[in-house]
């Protein structure tokens, strides 16, 4: 299976809530990013936390994202940035239309 993103991507973290065992910060989830590495496959850890996982490895990714993006009222220098290793299931093409904006 080969990797569905790319370094230097832009992507978007998904916004959606998931119950349980979940990797993926809530306050990362809707931002946009760039993939910074392109990580090794491994076990999904959202399956492997019940102790369901039947094999299925995902891959992880290091997304770099602008602490304003993260942050409405960062006041830091400009050029600050939050690495976040997200697996492939939580990133999305950022030229997607965000779920918000698509009307029915």
């Amino acid at each position: 299976m080969s990797d569905r993103f790319v370094k230097h991507q832009r992507v978007r973290i998904a916004d959606r809530d998931a119950p349980g065992h979940v990797r993926t910060p809530v306050y990362a989830r809707g931002r946009e990013g760039r993939i910074e590495r392109v990580l090794p496959r491994f076990l999904n850890p959202e399956r492997e936390a019940y102790g369901v996982n039947e094999g299925t490895d995902v891959t992880l990714y290091r997304v770099r994202i602008d602490q304003s993006a993260l942050w409405p009222d960062y006041d830091g220098p400009a050029d600050d940035v939050l690495e976040l290793e997200i697996y492939e299931h939580w990133l999305e093409p950022a030229d997607r239309p965000h779920p918000e904006e698509v009307t029915p």
